[in-house]
């Protein structure tokens, strides 16, 4: 098993990517705790793998996070999956909108790294996954100002961590999917005028001919999380079937 006794936290796990993953580090041997704030959906996460800890969190509370973070005696690895997908140009962003995305996307990484990075630097050995996304820096989507934005932020946020604390044995990651076809993917198209119009434009995009699964991005995120990748920090992952080609 690549992941035996390893202690790995993974956050928005009660779907999508995150779900996926935390699966995954379980069926390679991890010690999993899932965090999400939709407490009935992380039950059901339970009822799937009855071995994985699950416990409701938000990662943008100060006051939840430390408190939580004082049940974890020693973590391996923190896999950050929490984001918000708004959709829109500059215009249609309101100042509240903004904060908000700033808030779900960066913020949540921020407290959560900042949180249990001593918990790292005292074990001398540390690993931090981050869920970015290829519309950030690398590429410009239409109608994803500012989820672009916070992407891009995350982007440079990893770098930052890597080349800081990359002496202390920790290392930082990002995952940069492209569209995946999760839960919340699924809501965003449903809304849409005409929903299967819109599911065909999106398929039409990718230059695979079909979207990400989140089983996939997860296939990924167990080699980050995995001593394979050992001498890897500070790298963002495309894993986007060609889109930003």
């Amino acid at each position: 098993m690549r992941l035996k006794n390893k202690n790995i936290l993974v956050t928005a796990a009660a779907q999508g990517i995150g779900k996926a993953t935390a699966l995954a580090f379980a069926r390679e041997g991890a010690n999993v705790i899932a965090t999400d704030i939709n407490s009935e959906k992380l039950l059901d996460l339970e009822k799937e793998n009855n071995k994985i800890r699950v416990q409701t969190l938000d990662s943008t509370n100060k006051n939840q996070v430390e408190e939580f973070s004082k049940t974890i005696d020693k973590i391996d690895v923190l896999f950050h999956a929490v984001g918000f997908v708004h959709h829109g140009t500059i215009l249609d962003c309101t100042s509240e909108e903004f904060y908000n995305s700033m808030n779900v996307n960066v913020y949540s990484a921020y407290l959560m790294s900042a949180t249990l990075l001593p918990k790292m630097i005292s074990n001398k050995k540390g690993n931090i996954i981050i869920i970015s996304s290829a519309a950030s820096n690398v590429k410009g989507a239409p109608n994803r100002f500012i989820y672009g934005t916070t992407k891009a932020a995350l982007n440079g946020f990893v770098k930052a961590i890597a080349v800081d604390y990359v002496k202390e044995g920790i290392r930082c990651n990002a995952i940069l999917p492209g569209t995946v076809q999760t839960p919340s993917w699924e809501d965003r198209v449903s809304m849409a005028k005409d929903p299967e119009q819109a599911k065909k434009d999106f398929i039409a995009r990718q230059a695979m001919g079909r979207l990400g699964q989140p089983e996939e991005i997860a296939s990924l995120a167990v080699y980050l999380a995995s001593d394979e990748s050992e001498f890897v920090t500070g790298v963002l992952y495309l894993i986007d079937g060609g889109w930003t080609l």
